[in-house]
């Protein structure tokens, strides 16, 4: 299901959910309850119930939170378009994080590929320059903080010409090997993770 991901990876994506503190409390109302999601290092993140987790490998967790028109294809996977997601992605993903396929670096962002990139807004458009927007560190669950960074983005025509903006952000917890990655600006996503818990 998840074939046409990196390289030759299957994909999924899991994600963290936690306690229920404010900023959780308001859309578990709004969407119908929560539930909670164990990734792995004893992860747990609690997130909306009619959020879906795709899981093929435990290092590829997809959290779907919204309309996914891959999702059910064989273009289901890290390099598809219009998911409206975010990823978990443990060692084996971590491995392939770079440019050529090499090992991640928290300082270069998230872009295995060794070609040019579809957009992940649009099948029509390609991944095009990015740069630095902010970065720090931020609180993943009580006593871990995760190296932060969002990448200002853009997706670009044939000619190279930008056709739309997005953002790319990472946590990335070093210790633990996980990287959660967001494509889509989940407004609830910052609360999710640091209310997150660990057993």
């Amino acid at each position: 299901m998840f074939r046409k991901t990196i390289s030759a990876a299957a994909a999924g994506l899991a994600v963290l959910a936690a306690t229920l503190t404010a900023p959780a409390a308001a859309f578990a109302s709004e969407s119908g309850g929560t539930k909670q999601v164990r990734l792995r290092s004893g992860l747990t993140l609690t997130i909306p119930k009619s959020w879906k987790v795709a899981k093929d490998d435990k290092d590829w967790v997809r959290v779907i939170t919204g309309s996914c028109p891959t999702y059910g294809t064989e273009d289901f996977g890290f390099r598809d378009w219009g998911c409206h997601s975010f990823w978990v992605l443990g060692p084996k993903a971590l491995k392939i994080g770079l440019r050529t396929f090499q090992a991640y670096k928290s300082k270069y962002g998230y872009d295995p590929a060794t070609d040019v990139s579809i957009c992940p807004k649009s099948y029509k458009l390609y991944k095009g320059e990015w740069k630095l927007a902010d970065k720090g560190l931020r609180q993943v669950g009580p006593g871990h903080k995760a190296d932060y960074h969002k990448w200002a983005a853009t997706c670009v025509d044939k000619k190279w010409r930008v056709k739309l903006h997005y953002n790319q952000r990472e946590w990335y917890l070093p210790t633990s090997k996980i990287l959660v990655l967001d494509q889509w600006d989940h407004p609830q996503l910052g609360a999710i993770l640091k209310n997150a818990t660990w057993n």
